[in-house]
């Protein structure tokens, strides 16, 4: 008898909770704390992109030991034929099974957000994971990281749909998702953060960025608690030897930059070319690259894979600055032949790789020219690599912060921004379209440029302002003489100083039509406090203000009740079309 009394105590607790549990699975819950629950989430999607990420390091590892055999440098026919029978195979999985999983991953990741509303599909996932895993396995000349950008916004996107986010919230999932893989694959969330906010997200904002942290710390954490938190190379201890050696990281800049655009060239007349040649010419492409990249492979192994080792040999002086720029120049030729036929896989790494073995090798050079001088060529290699990574992502903020995330030394900050901000001005000066801005645009998508939207010039209300209009009264005016004034004027609007340097707006028919006391101050009748704006305002904010008011008021910062102009819709229209720009919705509120 006492158990059926408990069972019978315990259901309204019972029912309460699986109707908690019911509509936190079903996403009425989130409904109401969407936006407390979403930087929970990104917890979750952090570790679980983290997991995914540990098993798709080990997926590459586990193809490259069954493929390549365990040996540093494979036999002469393996090295040749593997690559090109894996690329046959992976032609077919991503041809007949997975197209959408060809290609770094980056721009689908950048397109879900601003065409699909955050969804990724599952199958892109899988196909990505899998093909991408042979691929680099077979030592294509491709990277993981960015092909781990795109797991990690795929599953995002998986657990948003899961749990019903709002559509706004589901296109944010998947920046999330994508910091939170390339954190875990890159073992650097300062790194990843800054990426996705810089490249795919565009925009700060407090919410978006705690969420986008969450996840790629939490990712990091779950990496390293699998596979070790030793970094991804051994880091020299660096030093300025001479102020004069910032000449060479200045020529780094200059051959970085060179070197990019030499890749984002070759890349950009490979892809289209590829695409062009007859359908079923997609079957033999990957089969076509692997087998050029094998034969390099015989004389060059180094060419092949993602070659971090080789990077890290690089870092430490170990080759001969002749050999390091012909590595940099055969993986240009590489990387472009595996990316453009169709491989899945990832431009980080040969980017690093490029950029360590270029300015390792104007390391090596300098250390020729003056053998006395104890020349830190690690420290070369290391800013290289975010020369390149300046020169060829077009990603300024995170290049810096990534050498010095990966080097923990503050001291060769100089050096980087230096070299990076060459590399980055050459880029921008020859090739004005970023790289994943002209992958998009070759495949049909019209995403938005992030870098073109940070180099357009900002418009604001003093650019579209008025002088100060005459039609303006004091609160403190009587009543019957505010209606004089208004007689006498020929305005249809006035605006209103009120107290503590607000302002009101009121029309000629409203002040007429008052059944008020003529003695009474103007202040006490009228009603519609304006909106007010600055001068540095920019246009498109006060779009949003304007709503259904003739004018708004532009007042000093320093001195609400000095009245410096008036800003009209038309006069923000008249701006707008007077520099060709496109006019901002704004959606009517006040």
């Amino acid at each position: 008898m006492v158990e059926p009394q408990a069972r019978r105590e315990s259901t309204p607790v019972t029912r309460k909770y699986w109707r908690t549990l019911s509509s936190l699975l079903t996403g009425e819950f989130l409904t109401a704390r969407e936006e407390q629950f979403f930087l929970i989430l990104a917890i979750f999607i952090g570790i679980f992109s983290g997991l995914a990420v540990v098993c798709f390091r080990i997926a590459i590892e586990s193809a490259r030991l069954v493929l390549l055999g365990s040996s540093l440098r494979p036999s002469f026919p393996r090295v040749v034929l593997i690559p090109c029978g894996v690329g046959l195979l992976i032609a077919i999985l991503v041809v007949r099974f997975f197209p959408r999983a060809r290609g770094s991953g980056v721009n689908q990741t950048k397109g879900a957000p601003y065409i699909y509303d955050g969804y990724i599909a599952g199958d892109t996932v899988i196909g990505k994971f899998i093909t991408s895993a042979l691929a680099i396995g077979s030592v294509q000349s491709l990277g993981p990281e960015d092909p781990s950008l795109q797991i990690g916004a795929g599953l995002a996107s998986f657990l948003g749909r899961k749990l019903k986010l709002s559509r706004e919230r589901l296109r944010l999932i998947a920046p999330v998702g994508a910091a939170a893989g390339l954190a875990a694959a890159f073992n650097s969330p300062i790194t990843a953060v800054l990426f996705v906010i810089e490249e795919v997200v565009g925009r700060w904002s407090a919410g978006i960025l705690g969420a986008i942290v969450l996840s790629a710390i939490s990712s990091v954490v779950v990496e390293r608690w699998f596979l070790g938190d030793a970094p991804l190379f051994r880091i020299p201890q660096y030093h300025l030897v001479h102020p004069a050696e910032l000449l060479a990281y200045a020529v780094l800049g200059v051959i970085g930059g060179f070197a990019s655009l030499a890749f984002v060239k070759l890349i950009g007349f490979l892809r289209p070319w590829a695409k062009q040649l007859p359908a079923w010419t997609q079957y033999f492409l990957p089969a076509i690259a692997g087998l050029i990249i094998g034969s390099i492979g015989i004389w060059f192994p180094q060419v092949m894979g993602a070659g971090y080792d080789y990077m890290d040999q690089a870092m430490h002086g170990q080759f001969p600055w002749k050999l390091l720029f012909l590595l940099a120049g055969l993986k240009i030729l590489a990387t472009s032949l595996s990316f453009s036929s169709g491989t899945p896989g990832g431009l980080f790494a040969p980017t690093l790789f490029i950029g360590a073995m270029i300015g390792g090798g104007i390391g090596m050079f300098e250390r020729s020219l003056f053998p006395q001088m104890s020349v830190p060529v690690g420290a070369y290699a290391l800013v290289g690599m975010g020369t390149l990574f300046a020169g060829i992502l077009r990603a300024p903020m995170t290049s810096v912060f990534m050498i010095l995330e990966v080097s923990g030394n503050y001291s060769i900050i100089l050096p980087v921004i230096i070299s990076n901000a060459i590399a980055y001005f050459i880029s921008r000066a020859v090739q004005k379209t970023p790289i994943f801005d002209l992958l998009s645009r070759q495949d049909g998508l019209d995403l938005p440029s992030l870098e073109e939207e940070r180099e357009l010039e900002v418009l604001r209300v003093e650019d579209a302002m008025e002088p100060r209009s005459p039609a303006v009264l004091s609160g403190f005016d009587m009543l019957a003489d505010v209606r004089t004034q208004v007689q006498e004027s020929s305005s249809d609007f006035f605006l209103v100083q009120m107290a503590s340097g607000n302002w009101a707006g009121i029309t000629r028919k409203a002040l007429l039509d008052l059944a008020s006391n003529d003695q009474v101050p103007l202040a006490t009748v009228v009603s519609g406090m304006l909106p007010k704006l600055h001068p540095d305002h920019p246009l498109d904010h006060a779009l949003r203000l304007i709503g259904e008011w003739p004018l708004l008021p532009v007042v000093h910062r320093a001195d609400y009740g000095n009245l410096l102009g008036v800003l009209t819709l038309e006069g923000v229209i008249r701006t707008y079309r007077q520099v060709g720009a496109e006019v901002p919705a704004y959606d009517g509120a006040v």
